[in-house]
């Protein structure tokens, strides 16, 4: 797990706690997590996603944390997915604003289009990772702890 995923997990684990009024997560059990999540959803709106790392956060606190098992969540109200597509910007219109920027955002920039790397992975790229006589970029540690390469022209 790395680091900014587990800060999410502490949020996520904080906020569940003072929900319930600062009662300690070993005295609570699904009962508890399903009013918590249902709140969410319900009452704040949240995306589905935003719901699923919420329950991913506090299940992981259960089991690996506090080696307990959470239980079953019954009648959980899901937070609904989004029914709008994602914009989606045209090659012309990446090339704009690709071309409006300078020094290392442009390089930043022009990786994560041409390779699809997240931000952080582009972020944390160094020159031994990249094969310039192969156009190849190797990926080491990226979400999912996989190793990713990308040999696709991003200049």
């Amino acid at each position: 797990m790395n680091m900014s995923t587990e800060r999410t997990y502490i949020h996520w684990c904080k906020r569940f706690v003072a929900f319930h009024k600062k009662r300690h997560p070993r005295e609570m059990r699904a009962k508890e997590i399903t009013q918590y999540l249902s709140y969410l959803a319900a009452n704040q709106n949240v995306a589905a996603s935003t719901q699923n790392q919420a329950l991913n956060a506090i299940v992981f606190m259960y089991t690996k944390v506090l080696k307990q098992d959470p239980g079953i969540f019954e009648e959980l109200v899901r937070a609904r997915k989004p029914k709008y597509l994602p914009v989606v910007l045209s090659t012309k219109e990446i090339k704009l604003v690709i071309s409006n920027l300078s020094g290392i955002q442009k390089i930043i920039g022009a990786l994560l289009y041409g390779t699809g790397m997240r931000l952080a992975e582009a972020l944390r790229l160094r020159v031994k990772d990249i094969d310039f006589d192969r156009n190849l970029i190797v990926v080491i540690d990226g979400k999912g702890r996989n190793l990713a390469q990308c040999s696709s022209p991003i200049f």
